[in-house]
């Protein structure tokens, strides 16, 4: 009796020693928005000529100054945009710094930015808060083509089984309007979470071709109150379309709205997806990506807002 019992002791322990090293998580850079650079933007007299910040999810600084960000000290950009358009400067944000569960957190909304001329408001645009891996080229001189000024994900080999994080959402569901406000259209504005692994390949032409090898989509579309810890949202591997859990919304991403990237002439160019990799197709890049809304830029719902803090892989 006494051997069995050690037995069964010695198997528990095998037990919890295996589920100990079965999961583990990896921090993601700046990933607990403890630190952050603010950039002091200073607008066009036209608009009024105050300085407006700017907030970086970066080492700790503080930089005056209408200068271009060096993206090599993050993996990470925001929709917060300097913008010079027809020579006139403007500073939009969208992503603030906020108290979070455990200190700082992010906080991106869907909001009115708005363009005062000698103290009237001439222009309201609606703006979607977002934070993403990648860099934007600035200053940002337009409107139309607005992802092509993002240089989307970064290099990156490993495998996750998941992305985690702390967030909280108020999600009012004012109906979706376009740019100005002025008009309305159906349904609803989900925040987005995703985490997307490609391989990208290019070739002598210049142009990037990418596959999806992992896809880790989520739509909140509910206000939830209060913190929910430790979310998880798995990643799916291979062709998404064939796991129970998928839904349209994790589809590839191609036409208008696919992501950009430098090539290594230094040209910005398209990378649609262009099919789904096979789950053991080696991982290149990955593009994390988390908005106040779920639709096209200058398309949202106002009032959408997401908090989000400690994101960390699953491994």
């Amino acid at each position: 009796m006494k051997s069995m019992k050690y037995i069964l002791a010695v198997v528990s322990a095998i037990l919890v020693t295996g589920s100990a090293y079965a999961q583990r998580y990896e921090k993601v850079p700046f990933g607990d928005f403890e630190r952050w650079t603010v950039r002091y933007i200073k607008e066009s007299s036209f608009l009024g000529g105050k300085e407006r910040p700017l907030h970086m999810i970066a080492p700790t600084d503080t930089i005056r100054g209408n200068k271009v960000y060096d993206y090599s000290k993050t993996i990470w950009s925001t929709s917060n945009a300097y913008a010079v358009m027809m020579g006139v400067t403007k500073a939009s944000s969208s992503v603030t710094p906020d108290k979070g569960p455990s200190g700082t957190c992010a906080k991106i909304e869907t909001l009115f930015d708005s363009c005062k001329v000698a103290g009237i408001v001439n222009v309201k645009v609606l703006v979607k808060g977002a934070i993403f891996w990648g860099k934007t080229f600035e200053p940002i001189s337009g409107v139309k083509d607005s992802y092509g000024f993002m240089d989307w994900g970064i290099p990156f080999d490993k495998r996750p089984c998941a992305m985690v994080l702390d967030y909280r959402s108020v999600i009012p569901n004012t109906g979706r309007m376009v740019s100005n406000g002025n008009k309305m259209i159906d349904g609803y504005d989900a925040g987005l979470l995703m985490l997307v692994l490609q391989n990208r390949k290019e070739d002598s032409k210049g142009n990037i071709h990418a596959k999806r090898v992992g896809t880790a989509v989520y739509h909140i579309d509910k206000t939830s109150g209060k913190w929910v810890m430790n979310f998880r949202v798995p990643v799916i591997y291979g062709d998404a379309r064939k796991d129970p859990s998928y839904r349209e919304y994790m589809d590839l991403i191609t036409g208008e709205h696919s992501f950009y990237a430098v090539n290594s002439p230094g040209k910005r160019v398209p990378i649609p997806e262009e099919g789904w990799g096979d789950a053991s197709m080696p991982v290149t890049h990955a593009v994390m990506y988390i908005s106040s809304g779920s639709h096209p830029s200058f398309v949202g719902a106002l009032g959408n807002t997401l908090w989000v803090d400690n994101i960390r892989l699953e491994y």
